[in-house]
């Protein structure tokens, strides 16, 4: 039997970004792949000040170690990063000298991506595209609505493969045209293995962290850790908090933390001390090797946003085996939160609906450890290996065998 060479695959992304590098050293280690990264920009390696949560970033975990990656020279300024900026010089040559087989694309709302899949049809390259995309985004003029639906089918006929991270970005897809046979499963996955030792090697610290956070113990802990911003909904976490309350005035039984900062931070701070709860805490942002001990301490997890392309965060407090409550707007609600079986999907704004599940889990701490127990055994049935296998089928059906 003649083994056929590696696939010679040219990946192109906006930056390293903390959740991919995982991924790609897996993909690298794989000899039937033979990955070359090129970034459009180097900002994710240094300190920076990230927009989002509106704090200096530096990431505690390596971005570029374990797989073969260029920063694409630049013209102009670098920083920041925007749909326009840096422009850079496309490795157009070094495609075609080197022989790739194919060009794999994450996202295509910067220039640099789009320059680059034309310019990989010039050549005679496929194309496979990876994004975040869904339909449940934000209100769009008629207008824009309307351009989208006459120009993504026309960029999307340039694209030999798409790489569906999840149920709604599959049906993303289809709503733009795409035939079924051209969309590959390739999960958005997180290292598991990363997340689940780091959460379990907490297990025996965990009533110092409670004793370190002024927690008594015996009460049930919601988190929520994520950026402070509008389309995050954290004010509605605290609205259903509110509700918790026995008659309004007394402070509820769980304890209530924020985890991440934000423009909205200072706003909703400044609420809960006019509420006067002492059952509220605002820890700041976390890195990545800090956050899972966070995970371990609590009992159930709460992401509200009002729209969220996907929501890692999900993935990596699943792998802590914990009840998870997510909004009907996160693209990672289908595929990973089963209604009743390991938490709730509940309606983007319900503060509510959101209320009564908080209240019906923290009531019932064996439903809710038995919800975290299938958290776990889901999210391992999620990774990496889903990821490869998506990844080599669509470079089989692309390019060949």
């Amino acid at each position: 039997m003649v083994l056929r060479k590696p696939y010679r695959v040219a990946y192109l992304v906006s930056h390293p970004i903390q959740y991919q590098a995982p991924l790609l050293r897996y993909l690298a280690s794989d000899r039937r792949l033979d990955l070359v990264v090129f970034f459009i920009s180097d900002f994710s390696v240094r300190a920076y000040h990230d927009d989002g949560f509106g704090v200096a970033v530096k990431w505690d975990v390596p971005l570029t170690e374990g797989y073969v990656h260029k920063f694409l020279a630049t013209v102009g300024p670098n920083d920041p990063i925007s749909p326009f900026r840096p422009w850079v010089q496309l490795p157009v040559r070094q495609l075609k000298a080197n022989d790739f087989d194919v060009l794999w694309i994450h996202g295509y709302s910067h220039q640099a991506c789009l320059r680059a899949i034309w310019s990989a049809n010039r050549l005679g390259m496929k194309v496979l595209l990876r994004g975040e995309s869904h339909l449940r985004s934000h209100p769009r003029s008629d207008m824009k609505s309307r351009c989208k639906e006459f120009l993504i089918p026309k960029l999307f006929n340039l694209i030999h493969g798409f790489l569906a991270i999840g149920s709604m970005n599959k049906n993303y897809y289809l709503h733009y045209g795409v035939p079924r046979e051209r969309i590959f499963d390739m999960p958005y996955a997180v290292d598991n293995d990363f997340f689940r030792s780091l959460a379990e090697n907490a297990t025996p610290n965990r009533e110092r962290l409670r004793l370190e956070l002024g927690l008594k113990p015996g009460r049930p802990v919601i988190l929520y850790a994520s950026k402070f911003q509008s389309r995050k909904r954290p004010e509605v976490l605290l609205d259903a908090y509110q509700r918790l309350s026995p008659d309004g005035v007394s402070e509820p039984e769980p304890y209530l933390i924020f985890i991440g900062d934000g423009e909205n931070r200072a706003g909703m701070e400044e609420r809960v001390r006019k509420i006067g709860w002492a059952s509220i805490r605002f820890l700041g942002y976390k890195n990545q090797t800090e956050l899972p001990r966070y995970y371990n301490l609590c009992d159930v997890f709460v992401l509200p946003s009002e729209f969220e392309p996907w929501g890692l965060v999900v993935n990596e407090v699943m792998n802590a085996g914990k009840a998870i409550i997510v909004s009907d707007q996160v693209g990672a609600a289908p595929d990973l939160v089963k209604d009743g079986i390991n938490g709730f999907i509940v309606p983007v704004d319900d503060d509510r609906s959101l209320a009564d599940r908080l209240c019906f889990l923290v009531s019932n701490p064996d439903i809710c450890k038995k919800m975290g127990e299938e958290s776990l055994r889901r999210i391992q049935e999620w990774n990496f290996d889903l990821d490869r296998n998506g990844f080599i089928h669509a470079l089989e059906t692309v390019v060949g065998g």
